[in-house]
């Protein structure tokens, strides 16, 4: 016990800041421009998701989550980190789920008001990883291929993500959708507080007002 007791959070963490956002960087170099067509997919998500198509608007992302599985996880973040092939194999379980939720229909929100709270939070988190993740690091100065992109990068993907499926999904189904993109944006926000990046603290932001939509989400269902 005591043994266990002695490690630290900076002792799971086998990478330096730079090392990590380095390869953050090569993921933009080695597939640019499918940055535009990872971004097109999500913005006609949200549109969709909007506009009352819950269904196809659950399976766009789909094929993004197994890309992020392969491209960054197996391929690159496991060089880094041995937990780095879990993480895959659990974004792939959620680009499953996706596609199963989008042919059954299970937990779909055939009829979502745009008053609605969680809706609107929904499209504002939708709207902040599609927009303005990829600005935070140009805007910090560093390189325009360091930018985390929908479906090319994790944290944005499970961030837009989590504002699609309050907007799209109902119940028991919605709680099931969040939990892999919440457990990563919990990984990886550890990850960069260990780093010293302030990205930490946008993660965690977002991750408190997902929790709020949540639960506002579940207690309008109940009604």
């Amino acid at each position: 016990m005591n043994a266990w007791t002695s490690y630290r959070l900076q002792d799971f963490i086998p990478f330096t800041a730079e090392v990590y956002f380095r390869l953050l960087e090569r993921m933009g170099e080695t597939f640019w421009p499918l940055h535009l067509l990872t971004l097109g997919l999500g913005a006609a998500a949200l549109t969709l998701a909007l506009r009352h198509r819950p269904r196809l608007a659950c399976l766009l992302p789909a094929p993004l989550w197994a890309f992020v599985a392969v491209a960054f996880f197996f391929q690159r973040y496991a060089a880094l980190n041995w937990a780095g092939g879990y993480v895959g194999n659990a974004f792939i379980a959620q680009a499953v789920l996706l596609v199963v939720m989008a042919l059954t229909g299970w937990g779909m929100d055939k009829a979502p008001r745009s008053t609605s709270p969680p809706v609107i939070l929904g499209t504002a988190i939708a709207l902040f990883g599609l927009i303005v993740m990829p600005l935070i690091a140009p805007l910090s100065g560093d390189s325009w291929y360091q930018a985390e992109v929908f479906g090319l990068h994790a944290d944005p993907t499970a961030v837009t993500t989590l504002g699609l499926l309050l907007i799209m999904l109902r119940g028991f189904a919605l709680w099931i959708a969040a939990i892999i993109p919440t457990l990563w944006l919990v990984v990886s926000g550890l990850t960069l507080q260990v780093l010293g990046s302030t990205g930490a603290t946008v993660l965690f932001a977002i991750l408190a007002i997902v929790l709020i939509g949540l639960v506002w989400k579940s207690i309008e269902f109940k009604r």
